[in-house]
C-alpha cells in the first residue's frame, strides 16, 4: 500500500472517529460524504442544487430517474409501499437525515448530554433536535426503524413547523400521529410506513445528517429526494443536473414526436428512427419557441443532435 493511500485512510478514519463523538455531522465530514458535489454548498456542509434543477426534477418520472441511476451503478435508490398523505402530489427537495434508534438508558443518557453540548434545544422532546436545523426547501428524511406504535416522530404541531421551515414535507421509515390535522395543513406531504394515535416513546436520536437507510436505499444527507404516488427515491447531488437533462430531452423528444404524428408529416418510421436533418432543423426550431423554461442548454440540445442515433 503507498503512502498516498495511508494517509487517505487515516484522514477518514479521523474523520469517523471525530464524527462518531457526535449527534450532528460536521461540514466536514458531509463535504467527504459528497465530495464526488463540485458546485456551492450549505453551511452544513450538503450540495446546493438549484432551484431550477429541482423545478424540473418534478417533470421526471420514477421510471427515467430510476433508469438514469442504474445506469451510473446506483440500483438501490427507490423505496416503494408508502403510506402516503396527500397521494397525487410530487415533493422535491434537499434532504436532511436523522436516525433513529430503540431507548436505552445509558444511551439516552449519552444522546442528551452530547446534544446539550451541542447547544440543541433543552425544552420539548429530542426528537425535535432535526426539525431545529431544517431550512427552506429541505426533505426531513428519518429512519424510525419502522417502528408505528409509539413511534410516531411528529404529529400536526411539529408537522406545522416542518412544513414552516421547509415548504416541503417529510419522508420516514416509521409513522406519524394526527393524520386528519396533518391532511389540513396546506402545501404539506407525508411518505410514511404507518400512522399512530399514540405519541413517540422509547426512541432516540443517534445521528444527523449521515447516511441512514430507509428501506433498501441507503440516503446521504445533501441527496435530493423525489417522491410521488410510485415511491420515493433519493438521488446523489452529483448526478441530479444529468438525470433532468437527460430526462428532459427523452420527454421534449417525445411531445415533439407526438406533434409530428399528429400532422402526419414524416412516415412513422422516419419519426421514431434516426432523424433526418429536416427533422432536426424542425426540432431546434421547435424548442426555441418552447413555452416553458427548459434546464438543458443549447449546447446539450445540439450534443444530443450530434450523436446519430435519435
Amino acid at each position: 500500500m503507498n503512502k498516498t493511500a495511508v494517509i487517505m485512510i487515516a484522514f477518514v478514519l479521523c474523520n469517523l472517529y471525530a464524527h462518531a463523538q457526535r449527534i450532528g455531522a460536521t461540514p466536514e465530514y458531509v463535504k467527504m460524504l459528497t465530495s464526488e458535489w463540485k458546485g456551492e454548498r450549505f453551511a452544513d456542509g450538503r450540495p446546493m442544487v438549484s432551484d431550477l434543477v429541482l423545478e424540473r426534477l418534478q417533470y421526471c418520472t420514477l421510471e427515467q430517474i430510476w433508469g438514469y441511476l442504474g445506469r451510473k451503478g446506483y440500483r438501490n435508490q427507490v423505496e416503494k409501499n408508502w403510506i402516503i398523505l396527500k397521494p397525487g402530489e410530487t415533493m422535491v427537495g434537499r434532504v436532511v437525515t436523522a436516525q433513529f434508534m430503540p431507548s436505552r438508558p445509558d444511551l439516552d443518557s449519552l444522546i442528551r448530554a452530547e446534544g446539550k453540548a451541542e447547544g440543541r434545544s433543552q425544552k420539548g422532546g429530542i426528537n425535535i433536535w432535526p426539525i431545529d436545523i431544517l431550512t427552506k426547501g429541505d426533505i426531513y428524511v428519518a429512519d424510525g426503524f419502522g417502528k408505528v406504535k409509539d413511534g410516531t416522530l411528529i404529529g400536526s404541531s411539529l408537522g406545522n413547523a416542518i412544513y414552516g421551515k421547509t415548504g416541503k414535507g417529510v419522508i420516514f421509515y416509521g409513522s406519524v400521529r394526527d393524520m386528519q390535522e396533518l391532511k389540513d395543513t396546506k402545501g404539506f406531504n407525508a411518505w410514511v410506513k404507518g400512522h399512530d394515535p399514540s405519541y413517540i416513546k422509547d426512541m432516540t436520536p443517534t445521528a444527523i445528517n449521515t447516511p441512514i437507510r430507509i428501506g433498501e436505499v441507503t440516503v446521504f444527507p445533501g441527496d435530493i429526494a423525489f417522491a410521488n404516488e410510485y415511491g420515493a427515491v433519493f438521488i446523489p447531488a452529483h448526478l441530479v443536473e444529468g438525470l433532468v437533462a437527460a430526462s428532459e430531452m427523452t420527454a421534449l423528444r417525445d411531445e415533439f414526436e407526438r406533434v409530428l404524428l399528429q400532422q402526419s408529416k414524416y412516415p412513422s418510421g422516419e419519426i421514431h428512427g434516426d432523424w433526418s436533418d429536416k427533422i432536426k432543423n424542425e426540432f431546434r426550431a421547435w424548442v426555441a419557441k418552447y413555452p416553458k423554461k427548459l434546464a438543458i442548454t443549447s449546447k446539450d440540445i445540439e450534443a444530443y443532435l450530434s450523436k446519430g442515433d435519435q
